[in-house]
């Protein structure tokens, strides 16, 4: 781009549906606490200086295209789907939202409104609050990966957080832009014209939050009118940049990764718990966590806990089978090679690793782990990373 954006293309001649994403890094958690990354995110669709948001959403449904906002706790991603016969007529539209939003008034009001409905609803949810709980525990409540809203937080927000908000982070130096399917020579044109032009003044932001000391801990929330009870086990982790990650993530599948895992085969299918428990191995770009989540009968939490922690204690104590590890292998490589199924999976895979400030080479280096790892290497994991004083342990119910 003629204004500095690394722009990343991936180019599939004879592929009709172009897709096109641009990341913002943006958000830090002096500046995050009254949602305004997330609003800003939320609201650029709803109108620019030439179109009203309803507008926008009709250009787009007219040419056939479609607009997704994801939700991430590093940045906003902002994703177009297009035919590419009408490249020329959605990209100006799409490029706008990032040069000239206005964040009308009315449409903040009703993102307010709508979200603390939301978010009361969600409140009455066992599961929601014991992973708001956590989150708050392992990373912080003041940490971005730990701060949880609340309806104060969204009724303090105003036009001018989102206008701040916008003008300090959506920047050309804090962008990048991937796409993929036909990208050809009218295509790069279009986006250059459109995005390349911008001449915002604004400078590569990268402040890594800093994350407070706790000490894990075992904590009841009581929550009146409750049938189950939902648990939450985790531990602070690190980012994808660790060079225990890739090993973590195999550890982390067979303990509670598929539906093959230990914590399935034992709480669900042998003891009739649960329906569904899993575990998870979450990474972003400055930290990352390990938990498992489950929801039980009340009866059945204190026992549902100890299976939990007597499944870390055998991969702690004993080495995974040949067999066991060859099936998770398996398991493995296939969901690997199920998201490089087509160019636009394959843009997906490119995207978090460079957005990660993760080389190429990264997704090999995770190949050949989940290939070459040995039983004796995920038991020194298990003995470094499963030991039950580092984790908290968080449970809402009566």
């Amino acid at each position: 781009m003629d204004n500095g954006i690394p722009v990343y293309v991936m180019d599939f001649p004879g592929h009709e549906i172009l897709k096109i994403e641009v990341v913002y890094r943006a958000g830090r958690p002096e500046e995050d606490k009254h949602l305004a990354s997330r609003a800003t995110a939320r609201l650029v669709r709803e109108g620019t200086a030439s179109h009203t948001g309803a507008e926008i959403a009709e250009h787009i449904d007219f040419y056939g295209g479609s607009l997704h906002i994801p939700t991430n706790l590093d940045t906003a991603n902002f994703l177009l789907f297009a035919l590419h016969k009408y490249a020329a007529e959605l990209i100006p539209v799409f490029a706008g939202l990032f040069q000239e939003p206005v964040f009308p008034a009315d449409e903040l009001e009703t993102f307010k409104r709508t979200s603390i409905q939301e978010l009361m609803v969600d409140l009455d949810k066992e599961e929601v609050l014991a992973y708001r709980r956590i989150t708050e525990l392992i990373y912080g409540e003041n940490h971005p990966y730990g701060y949880n809203s609340t309806p104060a937080d969204y009724a303090a927000l105003t036009r001018d957080d989102l206008i701040r908000h916008f003008n300090h982070w959506y920047t050309p130096a804090n962008c990048r832009i991937f796409v993929s399917g036909r990208v050809d020579a009218p295509v790069l044109q279009l986006l250059n014209q459109h995005f390349g032009q911008t001449q915002r003044q604004g400078r590569l932001l990268d402040v890594p939050p800093q994350i407070a000391d706790y000490q894990p801990k075992k904590e009841h929330i009581k929550h009146a009118g409750s049938l189950q009870t939902a648990i939450k086990i985790g531990r602070r982790l690190f980012s994808r940049q660790h060079p225990d990650y890739n090993g973590v993530y195999v550890l982390n599948t067979i303990l509670g990764g598929y539906f093959g895992s230990r914590l399935m085969m034992n709480v669900r299918e042998k003891r009739g718990y649960t329906y569904n428990i899993y575990s998870t191995a979450d990474s972003m770009l400055y930290a990352g966590c390990l938990y498992v989540a489950t929801e039980v009968h009340t009866g059945k939490a204190g026992a549902t806990i100890r299976e939990i922690f007597s499944e870390m204690k055998r991969l702690r104590d004993t080495p995974v089978s040949t067999e066991e590890l060859a099936m998770v292998r398996n398991y493995l490589l296939g969901m690997l090679l199920n998201g490089l199924d087509g160019p636009l999976n394959t843009s997906d895979v490119v995207k978090t690793l460079i957005t990660d400030d993760l080389p190429l080479q990264a997704f090999d280096d995770l190949v050949h782990t989940i290939r070459t790892i040995t039983p004796e290497q995920l038991l020194e994991l298990a003995n470094r990373y499963l030991q039950p004083e580092d984790f908290w342990t968080v449970t809402v119910g009566k």
